[in-house]
């Protein structure tokens, strides 16, 4: 297998002039050269790719689903480098454990949540369509607040939904502003 068939495809061409073009080239320096975040894209979407592609059988991009999608993620874990304790762990819960445990390593949430974003951005820019994004999938975004969740109670600090909406001061004297921000 040669490592550069496959990885370029579905790369929309330098000369086209589909509607992403003009945003693709806000994003590159004057000399030409992708963006620290576009070049993390086009790095993600081209693992992704192989990553489909080493599935025996091997899965064509079209056929991809959001199972594919969550698959991906989970084996990521294994080049990991959180430590997520187990819930029988002595450590589960203690922000700072004082000793090393067995506990695996995991990706973060935090990236995980990035990766997806990227790869959310790249599906659609390479013809794909956003009613059919696997990575904007219901299920893929469940996935990632389990994993956010998991990783808050497994460090102790507890993950709490922020409240939209609250007009009362917490231990402010101040009276309220007639001026909200969200």
């Amino acid at each position: 297998m040669s490592s550069s068939s496959g990885s370029g495809k579905g790369l929309a061409a330098e000369g086209s002039n589909s509607p992403n073009d003009c945003h693709h080239q806000q994003l590159k320096n004057p000399e030409g050269t992708l963006s620290r975040y576009e070049s993390q894209k086009r790095r993600d979407w081209n693992t992704f790719g192989q990553y489909l592609k080493n599935q025996r059988p091997s899965v064509p991009l079209s056929q991809c689903n959001c199972n594919h999608v969550l698959d991906f993620l989970r084996y990521l874990d294994q080049f990991g480098k959180t430590k997520v304790h187990l819930l029988g762990c002595i450590f589960y819960g203690q922000p700072e454990p004082p000793a090393p445990c067995t506990c695996p390593l995991r990706q973060a949430w935090g990236s995980l949540d990035a990766l997806i974003g990227r790869l959310r951005a790249a599906y659609e820019e390479n013809g794909g369509s956003p009613e059919t994004n696997p990575f904007a999938s219901g299920s893929i975004r469940m996935y990632l607040r389990d994993v956010k969740e998991c990783q808050a109670k497994a460090r102790g600090i507890p993950y709490k939904k922020k409240k939209k909406n609250t007009n009362t001061s917490k231990g402010n004297d101040e009276p309220n502003s007639s001026m909200h921000f969200s």
